[in-house]
């Protein structure tokens, strides 16, 4: 065969192409080192093109298929109805399967490509929100059905979700909150003693931790301890399909897997933060009494003067709401697991950024709230 027969050509068939657009006859090679000449000749292949022949094609490479099926995407013809020989079927199959798999576009820089970034963020959270509000109901809807159904309720898995929830972190939340109660009351002494005003770090560490820092603190540390792990448990339940075998079994997820989860965090998250504001001003205390000459029982007797229950109350009352943000956050993001380990580590990821993320902004729109009420 001559250079003139093996360059790819392409013919016009009228009398094959009744009522679809004339039929294109392909002949030549279409293979790589044609391939100048194969997007000349697709260029130049009609507009209204019906159907394509490649029985008559010599040679094809992946080149080839590839420059067609392009073709046939950019003219809107159905690939399926392309004619090739038999002994080139299982490439075209082959080179169908992955002509979508091409490599990441690098990431673009400036100012459009910055606002593009932006505008999708934007959009895939106020998704992610549309989606914690919509399981936040269906999460209520299944409790008042729990109400009606006591059958469905699950108390050993809500009590062994309470121990790993609640009793395992209590040793961190007390060692943390009494560090800060310390350190809080190290900052408020070196300021107020400037005035002669010392006296005055008891009130700082009792509002500070009754009223934020005892609740927020636990929130935080469950947040990052707790809703990973929720996140991790059930995504690696999603990528082992056993939801799906739940489903098949007539077994709600919701019921056996999130409910006890969230449960648990409401009874245990305001437990811990009585935990952590305890340590806390024990911590305040300690150094009182070591650093800045305040006696543990004119510390306890300043603290009894001045504290309010209208602040333990702020803080208390913020817990159960912390609580069922972390335990959905955890939950849905472990739900939307894509069955890949990859996705897995994606989602627990971002559950700890939307748990902690969230429960700072409710603590400073409730820290407002009360602030404006006079509470």
């Amino acid at each position: 065969m001559g250079a003139r027969d093996a360059a790819p050509t392409i013919t016009i068939d009228q009398g094959n192409a009744a009522g679809s657009g004339p039929r294109l006859q392909l002949k030549g090679r279409w293979t790589l080192r044609y391939a100048a000449q194969v997007s000349a000749a697709l260029a130049d292949a009609p507009d209204q093109a019906g159907s394509v022949d490649a029985t008559a094609v010599d040679r094809l490479d992946s080149a080839g298929v590839l420059q067609l099926l392009r073709f046939a995407h950019r003219r809107q013809i159905d690939f399926a109805i392309f004619d090739f020989r038999a002994d080139h079927h299982a490439l075209v199959a082959a080179i169908e399967d992955v002509a979508d798999d091409r490599p990441r576009k690098k990431p673009e820089y400036g100012f459009a490509a910055a606002l593009g970034r932006l505008g999708f963020a934007v959009v895939d959270n106020w998704v992610e929100i549309v989606a914690l509000i919509s399981f936040l109901g269906e999460n209520l809807s299944k409790l008042l059905r729990m109400i009606k159904q006591p059958r469905r309720f699950r108390l050993t898995a809500t009590v062994s979700h309470m121990e790993q929830v609640g009793l395992d972190a209590v040793p961190l939340v007390f060692l943390l909150s009494y560090l800060v109660g310390a350190v809080i009351a190290f900052l408020g002494a070196n300021i107020l003693q400037d005035f002669g005003a010392t006296i005055y770090v008891v009130e700082l560490v009792n509002v500070a931790f009754l009223r934020e820092f005892g609740v927020l603190l636990t929130a935080i540390l469950l947040a990052g301890r707790t809703a990973s792990a929720f996140t991790a448990q059930i995504g690696a339940m999603v990528s082992r399909e056993e939801v799906d075998a739940m489903r098949t079994l007539g077994l709600d997820p919701v019921d056996v897997l999130v409910i006890p989860r969230l449960l648990a965090l409401m009874v245990t998250l305001p437990l811990l933060s009585f935990i952590a504001d305890i340590a806390g001003l024990l911590g305040g205390m300690s150094v009182g009494a070591f650093s800045l000459d305040i006696p543990p029982q004119a510390y306890l007797s300043r603290m009894q003067e001045t504290m309010h229950l209208r602040h333990f109350l702020v803080g208390l009352a913020k817990a159960p709401v912390f609580a069922m943000v972390i335990a959905l956050i955890g939950c849905l993001e472990g739900l939307q697991v894509e069955g890949t380990a990859q996705s897995v580590g994606e989602r627990t990821t971002s559950s700890v950024v939307q748990a902690i993320s969230l429960v700072i902004v409710l603590d400073a729109i409730a820290a407002i709230w009360f602030m404006q009420v006079g509470w």
